[in-house]
């Protein structure tokens, strides 16, 4: 069986928050997308992060930051993601940690 692309991972992983409908799976999902040797992609990202919010589940939304900001190269990396992610996370209400102050 072949490699998987990054766009077949990209689009498995958004198919599956996007079917996702409770915490469990939705926490499930984002530990095995973020244990590969990989950034997710912004859209991946995005339907996590729409999941989250869909079942109620703030905290992990805010986690989904944290986890990137951890997964990243670089500072300036993160920073490109929180600038993609700006219309979203407005839209939805999320906040990252930092902005919580925590």
């Amino acid at each position: 069986q072949p490699e998987e692309t990054y766009e077949q991972f990209t689009n498995r992983y958004v198919k599956f928050f996007e079917n996702v409908d409770d915490q469990f799976e939705l926490q499930r999902g984002l530990n095995n997308c973020f244990a590969y040797d990989l950034v997710p992609d912004v859209a991946i990202c995005e339907a996590a992060l729409r999941a989250a919010r869909r079942i109620d589940d703030f905290a992990t939304a805010s986690r989904v930051f944290e986890a990137l900001k951890i997964k990243v190269d670089k500072q300036s990396q993160y920073e490109d993601y929180l600038k993609a992610l700006k219309p979203v996370k407005d839209e939805l209400g999320v906040q990252t940690k930092e902005e919580l102050g925590l």
